[in-house]
């Protein structure tokens, strides 16, 4: 029964809540950064994700050398005048 109500009422008496202060970040209130004691979990973070990525990276593409070699090997390089 509430959901018909809801339908029926219009829609320039609902007002809309104004955005609660509690959320919201002022540039006057906001703290500059601390760069004499930078985040060390966070730079330990960003680096040791960017090398495992580099090396997934290389992996990969050693694996894809190696699977090129063996099915050129396998075709027994039979198009040698295409090339």
């Amino acid at each position: 029964m509430a959901a018909g109500l809801r339908a029926v009422r219009p829609w320039g008496l609902v007002a809309a809540a104004p955005p609660s202060l509690a959320f919201t970040r002022s540039a006057f209130v906001a703290t500059k950064a601390n760069n004499a004691q930078p985040n060390w979990l966070g730079v330990g973070l960003a680096f040791s994700t960017s090398a495992a990525l580099w090396a997934l990276l290389i992996k990969q593409h050693n694996d894809d050398v190696m699977e090129y070699e063996r099915r050129k090997q396998a075709r027994g390089d039979k198009c040698t005048k295409c090339s």
